[in-house]
Parts: C-alpha cells; structure tokens; sequence
C-alpha cells in the first residue's frame, strides 16, 4: 500500500532471474537426433490443476504416418479434457493418439496437443511411438536406480498443509520425478525437488519420505524421514468473516472516488471495517496526511451519502464528514485510521524511539473532538520494521512490539473500549527476509489482527522479468523468489506463533504487467513496465478485466497476454479460492487495497464476500 506513486513492494534488491515456470516433463538431448521425440510441459499450474502441451518431433530423416505417446500420472491427478489428440485412460496409465489430420509428419516436423486436468501430480513413465520420450536408452535396458533424495526438510506448515524440499537425486540415464510418501501412502508425485503435501489434519503430527524415479521406473531408497505437526486452527475459529478494505483519501481527486461511491457499488454492505488511508507520521508523531480531502472538502447534494449538501458553517466536511454519513446509514460499520504506507513510513523509526509519545499523540488526533465519532481505532502500515522500504529502519528487531504495545495501551483494551488496533505487515516469508528481523509474533497479542500484504510480491521494479504472477497463492517451479506467495506467509506467521485467527488475507484490486513479452507463460523476458492509467506497470481491477482478460490461471491467480504485454492480478474466481484458502486455515477474514480498483458493481468485494460467507 502507499502514496500515489507507486503502491507497496517488497523491494527486494538483485532479485534473481530464473527459468521458465513450467514443469518439464523432458526434453530431447543433443544425442536424440534420428528419432521421434516428445516434449510435454505444464503451461499453467494452480495447485489443484493445471493445463498442459505435448509437443511431438520427427528427428529421423523420413517421415512417420502416427503417433502415440504414453505415461502414467499420480494418484490424485486426472486429465480431463484433450484437443488436437484422442485419449484413452486404463488405471493411472493414459495414451494420447493423434487424430484423423495430424498424424502424419515429415522429417524434421512436429505437431502439438494439450490438454486440461485435476490434482498437483505429473507425468512419469513418458514413451513416444513405444520408444522413451527424450530419445535416451530403452527402459527396459536400464536396471540402475537413482540415489535416494537427500536432506529432505520442511520448509514450512500450516494448519492442513505442509511444505517440503530435499537435495536432488543423480541417476545413470536421468531422474523424471519424485514421489513423496505420507507414511506409507504415496501422497504426491512432482518433477522438481519441493512439494506442499495439502489435505492434512490440524495438530497432528506426520512422518514424510521421498523416493526418486527414473523413466525405466527404477525407484531408489527412501530419503531420511522427517517429521512434522501441523498448526492447529483447521477451522473457523470464531473469526473468518471479516472483510476489511482500504480507502484511499486521494482517491477524491483523479479517480474521482468518493465515499458515496462506497455506498452505490454495494460495497459498503459487504465491508465489516474501512481503513482510512493514510495519516501520516512525523517527528515521531501521527499527523493529518491531507486535510482538504480529510475534513475541509466541501460536497454538493449529489455527490454526498445522505444527499445533503456540505455548507461552509458546519465544523466537519471533507470524506470524515461523509465516512460519518456512512456510519449512520451502516451501523455495524467500523472504521480505522491508517497511519504510514510506503511513502510515509519513514517516520516509524523516530517513534519507535519513544512509543508511548507516539501512542498519545496518535491517540489525540483520532480521538479529536471533531471526528472522534468517526473512527473505531487505529491501523499502523509499517513498511518496514528494522528492514528496508522506501527507506531503511534500524529500530531494532523489537521495535515494532514497543510500539503496538503503547498503542493498545493507549487505546484500551479492545473489550473495554472497542477501540481496534490493527497492523498491515510484510508478506516476505524466505529465510533472513523482513519476517524475521522483527518481533511479529510478540506483537501480536496487542493487535486485533494482522494484515499481512499477501500480494506485490513480483512486479516490473524487476523491468526484465521474469514474469510472475504478484500474488500466488502457493509456491511453483521456477518463481523467482523463495517465499514469496500466500501460502508460505501465512505458514511462517502461525510457526512463529500468530494465532491464525488474527491474520487476513491480503488481495489486490489490480494487476501488474511487463511490455516487450513474447512468453505466454510465466518466467517470460520483458523489456519493463506495461503502460498504466496513473503509473506504468500497475492497473486498477476495472481496467484491466477488459484491457488485457485473463485467459488463464497459474499458482491460484489469473493472467493474460495482450500484445506484447503481459498482466497477472486476481478475478472473481481466483479470489473463491483464495476465500476458501482463508476459510481452511482458520484465518479471521480478508481485507483488500483498495476499493476505488473494483467495478461499480463491486465484482471482487462480492467474491471476497461470498467466499467468507
């Protein structure tokens, strides 16, 4: 979240570039030349599914009248649908032939089919025309099994979930998959070397293996076991539908986004709380962020909640005026003051220097008399503790402990009071990243809840790419950094001891996009930013649906590619499964930055809705 400009990222400095984020299934070596070969990969993985491309090529030197390819998947994963290819399917085994028109290929041609399917697993077994895919030696001759995986760890857990990732095994022809095993039960097959085992029972504890497989179906040794509880909080725990959305005060100017705006998209009947964005914080102190659109703006009769004009005697105007007409017409309306963002939160460090000064002065500008009924508490956005933003902090690692502790002092406690205290924080879950310089697990017990900004983790400040979708909910080969999506953030919060009902899922309402793309797929070069109504590489929700659609999801977003430019961000649908993501791992709800990006229908407040419940 931020000032105009540029919303909040996780500003990672020297972010690497990696491959493409698709799953190879294999591909021809040098040596496979005179033979028929098949190349098949995933072009989208969301987790619970996928759509696939098997490309055929004829390396001999005639030509060849068919085709038929060959390969077994895992348990718990189908194919579905086919084009361009009949399928057949006996057990676990599948054979895809080719159709009345494309069999036939001429030395040196290829030709292509894809298909659609169900589960997190993959190919293994891959034969072409009865001959090993990548054109290596016959399966039947190779009798050697790979190694067995090393170091097999886990890299983090939730409530039903648990990561895991291990050292790659060798093999004297090559390793085409891994299958991870939930004691004796084989729970997942994958190509690379992590997988995340879902299904799981809260609090209970789990043994994992690995073993490797080769493509004659050699299997080695188990790995080492590991073992592993998972968190407690399956379900709702009491929370689970709060449904918390930024607004942004200057917002009234170029998007022309009022608080009547609230109101007419139906949104304001879906909202459990706003977050007024933002106040800010100077020496050491929260200040007004802008007082004309806070409380001076003056609204005629058509642009006001109740339809009554402002006049130039009354003590309050501007949208604190309006925010307050909207409480009256939504009583169970709570609204919160927030403080920071990314362009004002280098004020943090000088407060955190004295907090309980801090806490008063914050205490005595949301609590002036002049908009004291307005607001039902405070959310700090630091961006970031003791880590780097806009700027760089070196508060120290309990920083941000001292300061929400003074705040929640200030403010009373919650059931007394009914004064919220509320925080947005980082969603940077690798290892030695912004999670882990600060104290949020022992800051937690003065918050109400935690918004951790589950979204921006990729974007085109990276202008070369690669491409990746800004806010995944899981992990996927190839994405570009370690731990960086929804499901890795919320699992490192709740290790650490966040209680899991205290944090909301973040969700963007926009997209983020790169120019100068030729890549479909994920993990495509880019020349930089794509073109955006108010700041390149970033489009509210709105205008993105119908500028570039979304044609296909990957890692539990959406993305499209329009030309050469290439946008990911989150739809109605993608956001169903995000609800149902939260409603599992017992999280308090959800909140969103912010609602100027939706539709005037209020297209994605309404699946946040729906999906809550």
């Amino acid at each position: 979240m931020s000032r105009p400009g540029g919303r909040r990222a996780l500003a990672l400095a020297g972010a690497a570039t990696l491959a493409v984020a698709s799953t190879l299934l294999s591909a021809p070596p040098a040596s496979s030349a005179g033979t028929v070969t098949a190349t098949c990969s995933k072009t989208s993985d969301w987790g619970s599914g996928f759509q696939g491309k098997c490309t055929i090529t004829n390396g001999t030197n005639a030509g060849i009248s068919s085709w038929k390819i060959e390969a077994d998947l895992a348990d718990g994963t189908s194919i579905a649908s086919v084009w361009d290819a009949a399928k057949s399917v006996s057990g676990n085994h599948y054979t895809f032939t080719n159709l009345g028109w494309n069999g036939s290929l001429a030395a040196g041609g290829n030709v292509s089919f894809g298909f659609g399917g169900t589960g997190a697993g993959w190919f293994t077994g891959c034969k072409v025309n009865g001959a090993t895919c990548d054109g290596s030696e016959p399966p039947e001759n190779d009798k050697q099994a790979p190694t067995a995986p090393g170091d097999l760890r886990a890299t983090g857990k939730s409530a039903t979930t648990v990561s895991l990732a291990w050292n790659a095994s060798t093999d004297n022809v090559g390793v085409t998959g891994y299958d991870i095993y939930n004691g004796a039960t084989k729970a997942d097959t994958v190509a690379g070397t992590s997988a995340t085992v879902s299904g799981l029972t809260p609090k209970t504890a789990y043994s994992f293996t690995v073993r490797a497989r080769d493509a004659a179906g050699n299997t080695s040794d188990a790995s080492g076991p590991v073992s592993v509880t998972t968190d407690e909080g399956g379900g709702n725990n009491g929370g689970g539908n709060k449904v918390v959305g930024y607004f942004a005060e200057w917002g009234v100017y170029g998007r022309n986004y009022h608080v009547k705006n609230i109101d007419t998209s139906g949104s304001a009947a879906k909202l459990t709380h706003i977050n007024y964005a933002f106040g800010n914080v100077q020496g050491g102190r929260c200040t007004i962020g802008d007082s004309y659109a806070d409380y001076d703006k003056a609204y005629g009769a058509g642009d006001s909640v109740d339809g009554v004009a402002d006049n130039w005697e009354q003590p309050l105007r501007g949208s604190f005026n309006q925010l307050r007409k909207l409480k009256k017409k939504y009583p169970n309306l709570k609204i919160l003051w927030s403080f920071g963002g990314w362009t004002w939160s280098g004020g943090f460090g000088q407060a955190a220097a004295n907090p309980t000064a801090f806490a008063d002065s914050c205490y005595n500008l949301v609590k002036d008399s002049r908009w004291a009924d307005v607001f039902d508490g405070i959310d700090i956005d630091w961006e970031y503790p003791n880590a780097c933003g806009l700027s760089c902090d070196t508060s120290g690692p309990d920083a941000l402990k001292k300061l929400l502790a003074a705040l929640r002092a200030k403010f009373g406690a919650t059931n007394l009071t009914g004064n919220l205290v509320t925080a947005a924080i980082t969603a940077d879950a690798s290892k030695g990243g912004k999670m882990d310089v600060a104290d949020y697990a022992g800051g937690a017990q003065y918050v109400d809840w935690y918004n951790p900004m589950t979204y921006d983790y990729f974007g085109a400040w990276d202008p070369k790419g690669p491409t990746a979708p800004h806010s995944p909910l899981t992990s996927y080969p190839g994405i570009p950094h370690e731990g960086f999506n929804t499901t890795e953030t919320i699992a490192k919060l709740k290790a650490k001891g966040v209680p899991a009902n205290k944090l909301l899922l973040g969700i963007g309402f926009y997209g983020r996009g790169w120019t100068g793309v030729t890549q479909t797929e994920p993990g495509g070069t880019a020349t930089g930013a794509a073109g955006g109504t108010y700041e390149a590489g970033i489009e509210d929700y709105k205008v993105i649906k119908t500028k570039c659609p979304a044609t296909k999801t990957f890692a539990g977003t959406a993305y499209g590619k329009c030309g050469s430019d290439w946008w990911s961000y989150d739809t109605p649908g993608t956001i169903g499964g995000k609800m149902s993501y939260a409603k599992n791992e017992g999280l308090g709800g959800a909140f969103f930055w912010e609602l100027s990006g939706d539709t005037t229908g209020g297209e994605l407040i309404t699946a946040i809705k729906n999906g809550l419940g």
